[in-house]
């Protein structure tokens, strides 16, 4: 994608940055001075989730959110696997590249388990941990999961994807607690990333492997106690559809430590929806870390 001039700069008002990778070049927002805070987006988003979060963080820390390959204003190699595992092969590479030290990571979506393969790998790295909708565990025996993951990861899902643009158009509109939320204009920097067919690979390419990845989501979630003592902030919208509030219990099992914010009308894309919200929950949260 070569132009940029959809890109409403009054909302995403940053530079763009670039990392190679092996399999292409990974755009990245690099803002701000300070500690660093790199936020991971899933699917079908991109660093512009992020843009609220970013300029209210800017002026006391440096925020870093990259867009996967695949999505936002990253490379779309035909040839790459879009496999969650090599996206977070992609992450550890930028992080290292960048040489970014003590990173507070903001995760949510399939920003949850590809960012927390770098956390388990990397846990004297990660200062702290923003967790929002998501999960990091085998689904294997979940119904819900499997059935989203084969109708959607499956070929009809895969054509309305990559014919229509199914995930970004559709589907994820159905997320949001309040639809009024997501305006056509913010709605529109979502779609316009994955104009064509060719574009869409990888966003055809996660939903089966909700439950394809699950020996990866095994180890991760085997070592997820690497990070018991990593100070924990979970805001979590209840409307999700996606990662409901048995998915959170979870996450409150496994971390009691952590502190919780519920966002009793929001939806999935918390960023989107509540930004001022997650933004009230974050800002102390980083500043509390900071004083410690």
């Amino acid at each position: 994608m070569n132009s940029t001039d959809w890109i409403d700069r009054e909302e995403y008002p940053f530079e763009s940055h670039y990392f190679q990778v092996p399999a292409g070049n990974l755009h990245y927002v690099d803002e701000g001075r300070g500690e660093p805070v790199v936020m991971i987006h899933g699917n079908p988003t991109w660093s512009f989730l992020y843009r609220n979060l970013i300029k209210r963080l800017r002026s006391e820390y440096r925020c870093i959110a990259p867009d996967h390959l695949g999505f936002g204003l990253s490379e779309k190699p035909p040839d790459f696997s879009y496999l969650p595992n090599e996206h977070a092969a992609n992450l550890a590479a930028l992080i290292e590249g960048l040489g970014l030290k003590n990173i507070t990571l903001v995760v949510q979506d399939w920003g949850g388990p590809i960012g927390l393969s770098y956390s388990v790998s990397h846990p004297d790295n990660v200062a702290r941990l923003i967790i929002m909708n998501t999960w990091a565990w085998p689904v294997k025996r979940d119904l819900y999961y499997v059935a989203f993951s084969g109708f959607v990861g499956g070929p009809i899902g895969r054509m309305l994807i990559r014919r229509y643009n199914f995930f970004a158009k559709s589907i994820m509109p159905r997320a949001f607690g309040d639809k009024r939320k997501l305006s056509a204009a913010a709605h529109e920097h979502y779609l316009r990333p994955l104009a064509t067919p060719a574009d869409r690979k990888g966003c055809l390419v996660f939903p089966k492997q909700i439950i394809a990845s699950t020996p990866w989501l095994d180890q991760l979630w085997t070592d997820i106690s690497r990070l018991n003592d990593t100070p924990k902030l979970i805001v979590w919208g209840m409307k999700d559809i996606a990662f409901r509030e048995k998915e959170l219990k979870r996450w409150e099992r496994t971390f009691p430590e952590a502190r919780t914010v519920r966002l009793i009308s929001t939806g999935h894309y918390v960023q989107e929806e509540a930004p001022d919200e997650l933004a009230e929950a974050v800002v102390p949260f980083l500043s509390e870390g900071s004083s410690a």
